[in-house]
């Protein structure tokens, strides 16, 4: 396995050049960001990683180079299988659920529903509070952490990378299987169906506030590009509370309660905004200590199966497709 001294760049001959180049990516990055936006689609999100982990790599050998591409490639390629699996499971023919679904909440909760009972008491039409800025902020973060985190761990430490990789891919085809199979509902849909009470899908109410009505508008459009019967289990729940699970034994005592708060802030988010539902995101919940406790297991038994290997198979990969 590659060390981190093999992937964090080294300061001596070729620095300079490397240090002009970084800021030259920095400049087009924020150049990209004012005229077009924050990169949210996962075509832009490829060309700015995958070019940054490159010029982090300016001096180093072209086997160097390489390495990235062939980390990479599985990798975006299973994402990008999801993305259009995910788009293509509503239209398969499965029943949608939705006043089952809305049954078992107010079950739940002695007949009330959260967030009808959050936007009664704290959403007013027309009125932007702080807290509808901060709910936007944390909404707006799930569509960026996965990938950037990804960035950081490779050009830090490529073994916390794999482990990273493979818990997001499985995390999110497990979903995409339930996806399929169990297509269900959110809140707001539930009330256009007339099921509920209004409710009103506020995910997006921070932007303008923050003169960014261009980002509301961009998230909501591709918004209306996935799979709307996609909300069980809760993709957005399960990929915050899987970063608070990969990092709680990763990160300085002080940290912690900052990796809790974001899973919670994206649950109440996700539920006074009507994106989901309370039991949608217990599910995520769910789905991620199942994939923590399966991908542990195998990399575990993996990890034993190699042992008795090493001392005869000094070479290393030169790619993920075996690793993952």
């Amino acid at each position: 396995m590659v060390s981190d001294a093999a992937v964090v760049p080294a300061v001596g001959a070729g620095s300079r050049l490397r240090y002009l180049v970084i800021a030259l990516w920095a400049i087009a990055l924020a150049v990209f960001v004012v005229v077009r936006g924050i990169p949210l689609d996962r075509g832009w999100q490829t060309v700015w990683v995958i070019s940054g982990l490159l010029v982090l790599r300016v001096g180093y050998p072209w086997a160097d180079k390489k390495r990235i591409v062939l980390d990479w490639l599985p990798f975006l390629a299973l994402l990008y299988l999801y993305d259009y699996s995910r788009g293509l499971a509503d239209g398969l023919g499965m029943p949608v659920h939705v006043s089952d679904l809305l049954a078992t909440e107010k079950a739940l909760f002695g007949g009330v529903v959260p967030t009808i009972w959050l936007q009664d008491r704290y959403y007013e039409p027309g009125v932007v509070h702080w807290y509808d800025v901060a709910n936007s902020l944390v909404y707006f973060s799930h569509f960026l952490a996965v990938f950037a985190i990804a960035a950081v761990l490779y050009a830090r430490n490529r073994e916390l990378w794999l482990m990273w990789v493979r818990r997001i891919l499985a995390l999110s085809f497990a979903a995409l299987i339930t996806y399929v199979l169990l297509p269900a509902a959110p809140p707001w849909y539930a009330a256009e169906a007339g099921l509920t009470e209004p409710v009103a899908r506020i995910s997006n109410l921070g932007w303008t506030a923050l003169g960014l009505e261009g980002a509301g508008a961009l998230i909501e459009r591709g918004q209306a590009d996935v799979n709307l019967v996609a909300a069980v289990p809760s993709l957005h729940t399960g990929f915050s509370v899987l970063v608070c699970a990969f990092f709680i034994t990763r990160v300085p005592y002080w940290a912690k309660p900052l990796l809790v708060a974001y899973p919670t802030a994206m649950v109440f988010t996700l539920v006074y905004s009507g994106e989901h539902y309370v039991v949608d995101a217990l599910l995520g919940v769910v789905y991620v200590l199942l994939v923590m406790w399966a991908v542990g297991a195998w990399e575990r038994r993996r990890a034993q199966a190699k042992r008795p290997r090493e001392a005869g198979d000094p070479q290393e990969p030169t790619g993920v497709a075996s690793e993952v």
